[in-house]
């Protein structure tokens, strides 16, 4: 689509304001990689104190008991700076290349949340990684992700009213499977908070409820969200939309199809640690093209 803008106004072509929104996306989604390491390792702990690692010292020093964990835990920190400086720099690459009021609020958000998941990251710490805030934490990364995915696949919009490309129902349809998405998210969280990777190798921190029945409840979701993200995918390919719309929903059936075989196969295979991580990737990739899904729904209509 050929976006146009008014007189005075640059147009976002510059490689600099897609390589910032491109690596803004790209990073939101490796502190989700990297806090399943800390989890995975038992190394929410390997700082055992915070703003500093351990009292006296922001960095880990040699002769804390903490060992490698120490190195994984900071490894995880250093990461949310470098969010926060990416932050920065698309706030300002928006402000400056693209300036549309719904992308400048995207980036704000963005900025926001990054000293908010410092800030809970923090409180996790302090809890001694008490599994509410565990989830919590990760929750609000995939709302990050998908802000920072806005900002990316609606780079080149311009103000104006969003026109729809496909039939009310059928976009009513695609939010009712965003939102169901978020609560499968929130289950898998609660699945986590309730198995054997607590994030802390002494001293594990759980909900309580029963793994088995929670993963079940869990599956349960996944499965009427399969069925919706199909429905919305044969009403936009039977639609008389673009066939980027249909295509768009397609990518969100594989990765949705994607993550269940993965799901399933951790659960029947006594959750490996490698898994569990390409299940935590998998869950930011679902929310990367949800949002291209929904993004794709409409265009901006031209003046």
């Amino acid at each position: 689509m050929l976006v146009t803008y008014p007189a005075g106004v640059r147009m976002p072509s510059s490689a600099n304001y897609s390589r910032i929104l491109l690596a803004n996306l790209v990073a939101q989604v490796g502190i989700i990689v990297s806090g399943g390491l800390v989890r995975l390792t038992g190394s929410g702990l390997g700082c055992p104190t915070w703003p500093q690692c351990v009292p006296g010292s922001y960095v880990p020093v040699r002769e804390q008991a903490e060992g490698f964990h120490k190195i994984i835990e900071f490894g995880n920190r250093t990461l949310t700076g470098v969010l926060g400086v990416l932050a920065v720099l698309a706030v300002a690459a928006v402000w400056k290349w693209a300036p549309v009021r719904r992308l400048k609020i995207a980036a704000v958000v963005v900025l926001v949340g990054v000293l908010v998941q410092a800030l809970l990251g923090g409180l996790t710490v302090r809890l001694g990684l008490h599994p509410a805030t565990v989830a919590a934490h990760f929750l609000v990364s995939a709302c990050l992700v998908a802000a920072a995915s806005y900002l990316w696949f609606a780079r080149n919009e311009r103000e104006g009213r969003p026109t729809p490309l496909v039939h009310d129902l059928v976009r009513r349809v695609a939010f009712v499977t965003c939102g169901l998405g978020a609560v499968v998210l929130t289950l898998g969280t609660v699945v986590t908070g309730s198995g054997p990777h607590s994030g802390d190798a002494d001293t594990p921190a759980r909900f309580g409820f029963d793994p088995r029945t929670i993963s079940w409840l869990h599956a349960d979701a996944v499965m009427l969200f399969v069925g919706l993200v199909v429905a919305v995918w044969l009403a936009t390919r039977l639609s008389s939309a673009p066939a980027s719309v249909s295509s768009a929903w397609r990518v969100v059936l594989y990765v949705t199809l994607a993550q269940g075989v993965i799901g399933y196969t951790q659960y029947l295979t006594d959750l490996p640690e490698v898994l569990v991580l390409t299940h935590m990737l998998g869950a930011a990739a679902l929310v990367v093209v949800l949002t291209n899904g929904v993004v794709a729904l409409r265009r901006i209509a031209q003046e």
